[in-house]
């Protein structure tokens, strides 16, 4: 019989709860997995092979499918820079607007090679973020954190559409001076003709929430070598470092 290698172990917190979650890095079955999903060429096949790796790999009893998507896309970064390198190179065009030979205007395109440490991006968390949401005095939401499994149930919608549905399936509970509906027991036609008689101001509190949740990003300088512009730009989502 073969020797078993040794296959190491790394924790790391989640950002909405704070605990620790263990896990292993992925192995050349998982590999596999990746492999096929990029010759698919389906986003939503790559989400669902990133859950599926990280079910692997996750050595703590959680649920990844009902991970906020901050959670997973900083959970699916950290495993991938344990499994595979913690340095990724982007390539970013330039968009900046240059004169040509012939005196018109044109988009530079000149590539910017960039480094980004994935270990060092922490997710950014807004002191203002609040999932408890007062309508009235006496009335309120607490909001729960969306999932990717919310947003690909949705994904064939209009934008307004998907934002309406993911609003209602983010409602954890719904609280008065005398009494707690929770969403999980209430039929979701009730809670859709809830949100539909709030006022206009009262969704714009809603927006907050969503506004403020905390993100996976990195802001990074970079200067074009062909027309020497400078730039700051934000990168967001774990898409954005894996293109």
């Amino acid at each position: 019989m073969l020797p078993k290698l040794d296959v190491p172990m790394y924790s790391v917190n989640l950002v909405s709860t704070g605990k620790p979650v263990r896990f292993r890095p992925f192995l050349v079955r998982e590999q596999k997995l990746f492999l096929m999903a990029a010759e698919s060429e389906d986003g939503s096949e790559m989400i669902n092979t990133i859950r599926q790796v990280l079910k692997n790999c996750v050595l703590d009893e959680i649920d990844i499918d009902s991970l906020p998507t901050f959670d997973l896309e900083y959970l699916f970064m950290n495993l991938r820079a344990r499994s595979v390198e913690e340095v990724v190179e982007l390539n970013y065009k330039c968009n900046n607007r240059v004169k040509g030979d012939d005196g018109e205007e044109k988009t530079c395109s000149g590539v910017v090679n960039l480094k980004v440490n994935i270990l060092e991006i922490e997710p950014t968390k807004n002191p203002e973020h609040e999932n408890k949401v007062k309508i009235t005095d006496k009335l309120g939401i607490v909001f729960k954190y969306p999932t990717f499994e919310m947003f690909q149930k949705y994904e064939k919608m209009s934008e307004n559409e998907v934002m309406m549905n993911i609003l209602v399936d983010c409602i954890d509970y719904i609280f008065d001076d005398e009494q707690v509906y929770y969403a999980k027991d209430t039929p979701k036609k009730e809670l859709e003709e809830f949100v539909d008689n709030l006022q206009q101001k009262d969704l714009e509190k809603f927006k907050k929430f969503f506004d403020t949740m905390p993100e996976i990003k990195k802001d990074i300088h970079f200067k074009c070598p062909k027309c020497t512009y400078e730039e700051d730009i934000t990168i967001k989502g774990m898409q954005s470092f894996f293109v």
